[in-house]
């Protein structure tokens, strides 16, 4: 996963959109889609980026308070990174629906988002947004893949999110990287900052406001669907709570967010959070960012459990 890195791969052609589509349509296309999209031969990406030009957020101002209230931001006119990823999703959702993307969307597993902030996005300003897929490589599992989305004001890159997905039983593309499969540390819970009790209507709540009604966060029929015994939490949602929890004044105007899942967050549901100085807990800053002891990491886990739910960071660039 390469998040330094700005635009798509030079052989990328570009598709121009009117507008940014729909999430309710794109995921009807994406279940129909799904069935014929089979392990078989090596996975090839389409070399594709969608692009629309234009987008005026001046309209967004009811959409941005209440997903501001909902994950528990102050009222700002600054659109934080969350929110930016809400705005681009539908049109990596697109790619990830056309005929040639090889991966069915339903049973994509969602592993982890780097985004990066790189200049205040303001309500009224007019955005371009783009997205694309890129870097197939070798699972132990199956492939993964990144979903790459921008967001560009005045020609100047202001946000970047890459969302790693799994397919299992997929196979990569000969001479492909192999993903970064490291053992884990062992991990043991901190000491908590917060507790959310999430009711639920959780995922019904945040697919209001992001547009993603996939009934494995909104049923429990369709969380059974896929093995669980009652719908779950976005992982976007939880990992937006935790950058609220961080929130504006320590992150800064310019940041870099980051989000790794493990287990899925069960509605209702308790979640203990523990958000911590990079300093208390890597002095050195051995695991980068911008210098030494820069930034913020936090955990979520099951209250009164070891039940880790995921972890990221929150650091300056």
């Amino acid at each position: 996963m390469t998040v330094g890195r700005t635009g798509a791969p030079a052989s990328y052609g570009v598709s121009e959109l009117a507008r940014l589509p729909k999430l309710g349509g794109l995921f009807a296309k994406g279940v129909a889609g799904s069935v014929g999209k089979r392990p078989k031969d090596a996975v090839r990406l389409p070399e594709v980026t969608y692009r629309v030009v234009g987008v005026d957020t001046t309209a967004e101002a009811a959409h941005l308070a209440a997903y501001l209230r909902l994950v528990g931001e102050p009222s700002s006119d600054v659109l934080p990174a969350g929110f930016l990823h809400v705005l681009a999703f539908p049109l990596a959702t697109a790619v990830m629906v056309r005929g040639d993307f090889p991966l069915p969307l339903l049973g994509l597993v969602h592993l982890r988002n780097v985004a990066r902030v790189l200049r205040p996005v303001r309500l009224g300003e007019t955005l371009e947004v783009r997205a694309w897929a890129q870097d197939a490589r070798a699972h132990r599992r199956g492939v993964q893949v990144d979903l790459v989305a921008e967001v560009l004001v005045d020609g100047d890159l202001a946000y970047r999110g890459v969302s790693t997905y799994l397919a299992k039983g997929f196979t990569a593309p000969d001479g492909a990287a192999s993903a970064d499969e490291s053992p884990r540390e062992e991990w043991a819970p901190p000491l908590p900052t917060a507790r959310w009790k999430l009711g639920g209507g959780t995922g019904r709540a945040y697919g209001a406001v992001s547009g993603d009604q996939n009934p494995i966060h909104t049923s429990k029929l369709g969380a059974r669907a896929f093995g669980f015994p009652r719908a779950i939490a976005h992982g976007m949602y939880v990992a937006a709570r935790a950058l609220a929890e961080v929130g504006p004044a320590r992150r800064g105007e310019t940041y870099e967010w980051t989000v790794e899942f493990f287990k899925p967050v069960l509605l209702p549901g308790t979640v203990d959070v523990s958000i911590r100085n990079v300093a208390d807990v890597d002095p050195t800053g051995s695991a980068g960012g911008s210098g030494p002891a820069s930034g913020y990491v936090y955990d979520g886990w099951r209250s009164g459990k070891n039940t880790r739910h995921f972890g990221g960071t929150v650091r300056p660039v």
